[in-house]
This record gives C-alpha cells, structure tokens and sequence, in this order.
C-alpha cells in the first residue's frame, strides 16, 4: 500500500533503453505514490538509440503495474510535472557521483517551482553499476546484456545491432 493514495509523482528519464534498474525504481515508486507518470524524454539534441515511442513500448511490455502511466515529455520537467499534476519528482540514484548531478537539478526545479519536491531513490546494489549508456555501449560491441534489460529490450538490441549481441 502507497503512502497516500492521492500523491502524484513523475519519474523522468531518457530510458534509451530501460534497463533492469528503471524496473526497479518503477516498481519501487508504485508503493509510495497513488499515481506514477513515468515521463520518457524526447530531446531533439540528444541522438536516441530508440525513439521515445519506442522506449514507451518496451518499458509497457516489460512491466505492468496499477497507477503506473507512460508519457512523453520535452522541456522544463516542473512545468510537465505541474501539468500532471504532480508534486513529486522521483530520482534514482546509483552512486556519489549521481547524487552530485541530481542535487544541482533537484534544487534548480525547488528554484522554478519550490511546490515540487524531489525524492531521490536508491538503486538496488544488483543494478548499482547498470546504465543505459554502458548497456549500449556494451551491446553494440557484442556483450550480453540480458541480465542488464528486460527479455523486450534484450531482444530489440538484438535486432538494432543485428543480431551481433551474445546470448
């Protein structure tokens, strides 16, 4: 059971791809929030191994979750948050590192909108190391990573890279 069944939180993130980690916060997260907006970006600056269609697709496909909805959003994410409604920004954290960056956003969306909090997340131990970034980076020079992704994403890799990836 949530802490309160009205709290409305987003997770954001690019997701390029989800991994075995972004599960894990989602899942998480649904035990704390009535509702959770995971909010995949769409940046036209940054290049995408997978369009943001398609990263909704696989993070729907992998997990299915009561009060959990999947949008796409661009810009400022307190004013997409503020649109939904949200009062919560859920934010995994990995390492020291992480916390570094998240804190100079965390405070900068407190500066444009101090009604939005920001909760960070730690990442469980067994995903501490796993990134979207490392995860292509590996897949496209053919490591495994199936137990880095769930089976859609390991699959559509697969299918990006050719087949090149080991199994």
């Amino acid at each position: 059971m949530g802490i309160t069944n009205s709290l409305v939180a987003v997770f954001p993130g690019s997701f390029d791809p989800p991994t075995n980690g972004h599960l894990d916060l989602i899942a998480r997260a649904t035990r704390l929030t009535g509702k959770l907006i995971v909010a995949v970006l769409s940046n036209e600056n940054k290049q995408a191994l997978f369009a943001a269609e398609e990263r909704i697709a696989m993070l729907q496909e992998a997990t299915s979750l009561p009060g959990v909805e999947f949008v796409i959003f661009d810009g400022l994410l307190v004013d997409f948050a503020a649109k939904h409604g949200a009062t919560v920004i859920l934010r995994g954290i990995r390492a020291v590192s992480d916390y570094e960056y998240e804190l100079q956003m965390a405070l900068m969306n407190r500066r444009l909108s101090p009604n939005i909090e920001t909760i960070f997340l730690m990442s469980g131990e067994e995903n501490s190391f796993v990134s979207s970034r490392l995860v292509k980076e590996v897949a496209r020079l053919g490591g495994d990573v199936s137990g880095m992704v769930p089976k859609v994403v390991h699959r559509r890799l697969r299918e990006r890279f050719q087949g090149d990836l080991n199994c």
